[in-house]
């Protein structure tokens, strides 16, 4: 979806079964105004910067505050693209009540037009309906859930025996039935996928869920080249700009260091 236009919500839900949605990671200003000038249809300030910005072992770590700091960088970048921010872990897993304080937040203090939140539980459901009903649009994450990570035993495959499709096919139905206007589907079968995708009228976004979603999603570090050591099987690189990166710097230094930078032309 291309254009001047701002993407909204009802636009990604019209989309389902149609033209596939393009989500791509952004955390600051620079990088989303690349993103949402590159035409992708949502920007999501995912709590991925614990591992590609802060350095961090596990999105776990990562509070509301930093995500709001975040989202409020992106989105003075983010013109066209539907802006959507993670709740950290421990904002809206206490409580519902919890969950919209938080969610309001997130939509007060940054501008987004919507959040996500993991997992797809009866009581989880319940806090995706509570927010839904203040006003605030919501994305569900199901399959691999990093928050979860400790619990799920590491970053695994979800779904791949009949008892785990058919809890990933009841969360979906939950989430779809709580008002959830999509949901991100990570580590989880190809044909798993698809067939929970089939089974909801709400878009679906993989990312390691195989081509069967409405959708797909990359974290921008990653498809980009920027995460060297980051190598999963899902994950296409579209460039090498790290590698790139490192050979411009060691030019600049080695120009430095034998006096032919700065010359005439880079001098007042």
């Amino acid at each position: 979806m291309t254009g001047t236009k701002p993407v909204t919500v009802r636009d990604l839900v019209a989309r389902k079964g149609g033209e596939k949605i393009v989500m791509v990671t952004a955390y600051d200003a620079l990088f989303a105004r690349i993103v949402d000038d590159a035409g992708v249809d949502a920007i999501l300030v995912g709590d991925s910067l614990a591992n590609v910005v802060a350095g961090l072992d596990s999105t776990v770590r990562v509070t509301l505050d930093q995500m709001i700091y975040h989202a409020r960088l992106a989105r003075r970048g983010c013109k066209r693209a539907l802006l959507v921010v993670d709740l950290p872990f421990m904002t809206y897993q206490v409580s519902a009540e919890d969950g919209m304080r938080n969610a309001g937040r997130v939509m007060q203090e940054t501008g987004a037009q919507a959040v996500k939140l993991e997992g797809g539980t009866p009581a989880r459901a319940e806090t995706v309906a509570r927010i839904v009903e203040m006003g605030v649009p919501v994305m569900g994450h199901l399959g691999f859930t990093p928050q979860s990570v400790h619990a799920l035993g590491g970053a695994r495959v979800q779904g791949r025996d009949e008892a785990g499709e058919a809890r990933l096919l009841d969360e979906a139905k939950r989430l779809e039935d709580a008002g959830a206007f999509a949901i991100v589907l990570e580590l989880v079968p190809a044909a798993a996928a698809r067939r929970v995708s089939e089974a909801v009228r709400i878009p679906t976004i993989g990312i390691g869920a195989g081509a069967g979603c409405d959708g797909q999603v990359l974290v921008l570090h990653d498809l980009l080249g920027l995460n060297g050591d980051f190598a999963p099987k899902f994950l296409k690189r579209y460039a090498e700009l790290g590698e790139a990166a490192r050979r411009a710097i060691e030019s600049f230094a080695a120009e430095t260091r034998a006096g032919t930078f700065p010359d005439d032309a880079h001098s007042f």
